[in-house]
């Protein structure tokens, strides 16, 4: 690369500027100190970042529905809730029962374990039951002899269930139960029989796996990037010292940021893993644009005064880059998807940190290291300007193929992403959380044959607020046992629990069938006997604020199909007001949504505006750093089209291979924006300043000779870091990585091919022959 590109604006040498990269360079010692003094702090905030997907991370504090959902929680407290699954060809034959009697009997002696299964029920009744043939063949009568058992999910198709709370107080004890739990049902999944087999569904499963998962997929990505950094600046740079140079600053920039989490409380999840290597990448580039042009050191230059030139001369594209990254990343702020929010915040850090980095610790390094230039070691890509001299022509004589082809593209792309009307609906949402893992995966296989077959485990809670205390009157009990039955009517709905779910048990039990009667003058009986139950069985209390008698619950567990949040708010809400019109004694009760069933239909709700609302904060914020380093309003509209292009693109390939959207994947259209900006801002500085000594074609060639190697390298890197995430078993974290490597390859294209092409056309110049 020739020498005099780089020499063109060196700069005042009495600039503040510069007489601050002069003290960096000149004290090498004190920075790499004050660095390394802070670092063990840094690793103490940094190692207290603790990992949870749990539901409730999802949503922000400040969103209406998280809140009444914690209030409710505060009179109804709850526990988690898990099943057991006991499958056999015949689930109700004596060797069956006696092993899932064996089973239950281990769960119940798990502290914190409340298990219940239809043999618990029978044995209200038959305290001396005992697995006989005879005996048997009564409870298997017992069990199929009515709807309730299997559409609470205690019996299906050769599968006898046992639903377990867990009754712990935080996601600690949490984990230590479901340990404990697992060490008790090992025996029994290991030697069945006479059972097929022994599963475990549930929430908290799934939320454990993505949180183990997700820390396993960091401790894989990280090493395989880290040995990705290391065989690619010993490929471009040849030199051990620059190496060491690379890995102690990226090193230290990453534990900051993860020390910035720390002191934040953030946690890790799902989403956040993926700070890291976003920073990790950021900051990799931002080194190769600044270490690119340190190697370039002319013969016979003071390698101190091109230090310190190599400084000032990319301070400004740096700075406007990183700035426009981690303002952009802020502006995830806008979601309502609590990890999402916390990413952008985390990420925004990361990027000041970065900034820090490479332009204190890194200088600091080379300088202490004595980094050679590429007199002193060749350096890779010495091809680059044989690319340059043919480039420049090519996008000229394409120039009409090159930018209607991409607007086209743009569109169909936008099309893919938003829908078409009457022809493409919108891009699918994938909010439910055990989509997030592989569907090969037992737990995920038995979790979707439970839903589709017994019962879901979707749970919604409709909170009844009752005034003057009369939750437990006549006509309110039968109102609330209409709304229930109106609910289960729909086969979106797997079961209803509420106040009179327990009162049909009890009936059933002494023989009186599981229905309660319609009758208004039958209620006066149904009611006192629901109190004198309140008083004696605990289980009673659960459905109803004994309390104060003005607050009632109605569990609703669902299957899906429910058009998002809207659609199932919609679906209680019209329910409600028709078990109101027919139930006068309800008219004065109100009714609100709550819990986590709605919180995650919600995920849905936020992820489009998450999408459009955080894409447009970040494009204007870039478009105003363009504004600082570019003056041609047409000059920071064109510096965009290569991002613009790349991520509209990769919608049509999602909606291609049938890649939806998620919390993960919703961040493709920032994250790209974010960090291949930086390409297209280092190549317009330059650009500009080939225009101030030639024509488009000379400002083309200069500024693809200074920056477009440095491109190549940096999409490598982007490419190559997210392109890890491949390996990761969880199927967000696998597709962001992927759609994401291809977005910055598509980008890095457009750099070198439409960019140019429409800057020919903006300029109307022509290339010399």
């Amino acid at each position: 690369m020739a020498a005099d590109h780089y020499a063109m604006t060196p700069g005042p040498s009495s600039s503040f500027g510069a007489r601050l990269a002069r003290l960096i360079v000149d004290h090498p010692v004190v920075v790499l100190v004050i660095w390394l003094v802070l670092a063990p702090g840094a690793a103490h905030f940094a190692l207290s970042v603790k990992s949870d997907n749990s539901p409730d991370r999802l949503i922000v504090e400040g969103d209406e529905d998280y809140q009444q959902t914690r209030v409710f929680q505060k009179i109804f407290p709850e526990g988690q809730y898990v099943v057991m699954l006991a499958e056999a060809a015949d689930p109700f034959s004596p060797e069956v029962l006696t092993r899932v009697t064996e089973l239950e009997t281990a769960l119940g002696k798990v502290p914190k374990v409340r298990p219940l299964s239809a043999l618990t029920i029978y044995r209200q009744t038959h305290p001396q039951f005992a697995a006989t043939a005879e005996q048997a063949a009564a409870f298997n009568a017992f069990a199929t002899g009515t709807k309730l058992f299997r559409k609470q999910g205690l019996i299906g198709d050769g599968v006898l269930g046992i639903p377990m709370e867990l009754q712990v107080k935080d996601r600690d004890e949490l984990q230590d139960v479901l340990r404990a739990i697992d060490a008790v049902v090992k025996p029994f999944a290991d030697q069945p029989a006479p059972l097929s087999a022994v599963r475990k569904i549930g929430g908290p499963y799934v939320d454990r796996y993505l949180s183990e998962e997700t820390q396993r997929s960091t401790l894989l990505y990280m090493p395989l990037f880290g040995l990705f950094i290391v065989l690619l600046n010993l490929f471009l740079y040849r030199s051990f010292r620059t190496l060491f140079a690379f890995l102690l600053t990226i090193g230290l920039t990453v534990l900051f940021t993860e020390a910035f989490a720390g002191v934040l409380g953030f946690v890790s999840t799902i989403v956040s893993s993926l700070v890291p290597l976003t920073v990790l990448i950021t900051c990799t580039s931002t080194l190769v644009y600044l270490h690119s042009l340190y190697v370039a050191c002319p013969a016979g230059t003071d390698i101190r005064e091109h230090q310190v030139f190599t400084l000032c001369n990319k301070f400004l594209p740096c700075t406007a880059s990183i700035f426009a990254a981690a303002v952009g990343f802020a502006a995830l702020a806008v979601s309502g998807i609590r990890p999402i929010r916390e990413m952008g915040y985390w990420v925004a850090a990361g990027m000041v940190v970065t900034w820090l980095t490479s332009f204190t610790l890194f200088p600091a390094l080379q300088r202490l290291f004595r980094v050679p230039p590429s007199t002193e070691r060749r350096t890779a890509g010495q091809w680059w300007p044989r690319i340059v001299d043919h480039l420049p022509w090519f996008s000229y004589r394409f120039r009409w193929l090159l930018v209607p082809g991409s607007i086209v593209l743009m569109f169909v792309g936008l099309g893919a992403l938003l829908g078409v009307p009457h022809l493409v609906k919108p891009m699918r949402l994938e909010t439910d959380s055990l989509d997030y893992i592989d569907h090969k995966l037992p737990l995920y296989q038995d979790t979707r044959k439970f839903e589709a077959t017994m019962s879901g485990l979707t749970v919604t809670e409709a909170w009844i607020k009752v005034p003057n205390g009369a939750v437990l009157e006549p006509g309110v009990l039968r109102g609330l046992h209409w709304f229930g039955a109106r609910l289960e009517a729909d086969p979106r709905v797997g079961s209803v629990l509420g106040p009179t779910t327990l009162l049909q048990w009890v009936r059933y039990l002494q023989g009186q069938g599981d229905s309660l009667p319609e009758d208004a003058a039958s209620w006066d009986k149904l009611a006192g006997d629901f109190q004198q139950l309140a008083l004696s069985r605990p289980e009673f209390r659960g459905s109803v604020d004994v309390a104060t008698l003005k607050n009632a619950r109605v569990r609703v567990i669902t299957r899906g199909g429910f058009d998002g949040y809207a659609g199932l708010k919609s679906f209680l809400a019209e329910s409600w007001a028709e078990a109101q019109r027919e139930n006068p004694a309800l008219a004065p009760c109100t009714m609100t949504v709550a819990g986590e069933g709605v919180l995650q239909a919600k995920i849905a709700h936020y992820l489009v505006p998450t999408l459009t609302e955080s894409f447009g904060i970040t494009a204007a914020v870039i478009f105003l750093a363009f504004l600082v380093v570019f003056r041609s309003p047409s000059a920071r509209l064109m510096a965009m089209i290569p991002s613009v292009f790349a991520i509209l693109v990769m919608f049509l390939v999602m909606r291609l291979t049938g890649i939806a959207l998620n919390v993960a994947t919703i961040l493709i259209a920032s994250t790209v924006l974010g960090a291949s900006e930086n390409d297209q801002i280092h190549f317009f500085y330059h650009f500009q300043e080939g225009r101030r000594t030639g024509g488009t074609e000379a400002a083309l060639r200069h500024a693809l000779l200074v920056s477009g190697r440095a491109i190549v390298f940096a999409t490598i890197i982007n490419a190559g870091g997210f392109l890890a995430l491949a390996l990761s078993p969880l199927p967000p974290m696998r597709q962001f990585g992927v759609v994401s490597a291809c977005a910055f390859l598509l980008s890095m294209i457009a750099d070198f091919t439409a960019l140019p092409a429409s800057l020919w056309l903006v300029s109307r110049d022509a290339p010399t022959k």
